[in-house]
């Protein structure tokens, strides 16, 4: 007996460090079955050129899923061309803009076309120098609701946003200075049909989307100020190891087909036009 108390002495101290070791163990199967999988979408090529995965969302009439399943859109058809004039072959996935944002960070997808300084990927892409657009912020309401004339008039109102938007981080902004109430609406119909059942005060949503409505919809009544600009880029993963590379093909090729008139000249991205008041970090 005394033996056996002596055996499971020395040996129970062991039992934590051993079942430890098996999360570590799972992570690092894991971590290698990703880095598998990166290095294989990598080096796949269809037509002879590599393949570059690309997220899009529902942003129309820029970039969403047609009815037939496939990524359409202005912005979507530019990418398809300029992917192309590259050397590659583009692969879109349709995602949420949250999703899109962890596939950034992870690694998972190579790239998206969408805004400039989104302060939650600061560090984690890099963003083209090619500019191709501008995309404006606005606030839409009812008659009856005042316009507001600067960015503080915005103050104690309720907003209906659109959910896993952060508006460049101006969303965070208004609701700790402003004190403004958020609801979110799953999409852009949605929010323009909370606004009509006075679910809030006014809609923060970019024009594009909302004008895309409106012409199959009309809204009698309905207003819009403008808040801010801000500019379209390509934004590349910096989880994958071609990012550089990619940017810079990418570029080159857009300036060829600029040069080949084949696509309307880069545009100079800056600070645009942005509502009196409106925060200067978020510019």
């Amino acid at each position: 007996m005394k033996f056996l108390c002596a055996t499971v002495r020395s040996v129970s101290p062991c039992r934590p460090r051993r079942r430890a070791a098996w999360p570590c163990l799972v992570l690092a199967v894991l971590l290698a079955l990703a880095t598998e999988w990166a290095a294989a979408a990598e080096t796949e090529t269809v037509n002879g050129r590599p393949v570059v995965r690309i997220a899009y969302t529902q942003f129309p009439p820029i970039e969403y899923q047609d009815q037939h399943g496939q990524a359409a859109g202005s912005i979507i058809e530019l990418t398809r061309k300029v992917a192309r004039e590259a050397g590659y072959e583009p692969r879109f996935e349709l995602l949420p803009v949250s999703r899109i944002y962890l596939y950034l960070k992870n690694g998972t997808i190579d790239l998206w076309p969408g805004l400039t300084n989104i302060p939650e990927l600061e560090g984690q892409v890099l963003e083209s120098w090619a500019s191709p657009l501008t995309v404006q912020l606005s606030a839409w309401f009812e008659q009856g609701t005042p316009a507001p004339a600067q960015l503080g008039d915005l103050r104690g109102r309720t907003l209906i946003v659109i959910g896993g938007y952060t508006y460049g981080g101006l969303l965070q902004w208004l609701v700790e200075n402003q004190q403004v109430r958020v609801t979110e609406a799953p999409n852009h119909r949605s929010a323009m049909d909370m606004l009509k059942r006075g679910r809030g005060d006014y809609v923060l949503d970019y024009r594009e989307p909302v004008r895309e409505i409106l012409s199959a919809e009309p809204a009698r009544g309905l207003q819009e100020v403008r808040i801010r600009e801000r500019d379209a880029a390509w934004l590349y993963s910096l989880a994958s190891p071609r990012a550089a590379i990619l940017r810079e093909a990418f570029d080159d090729a857009f300036l060829r087909l600029v040069q080949k008139g084949e696509i309307p000249p880069n545009r100079v991205a800056g600070p645009g036009y942005s509502i009196p008041g409106f925060p200067p970090a978020y510019r």
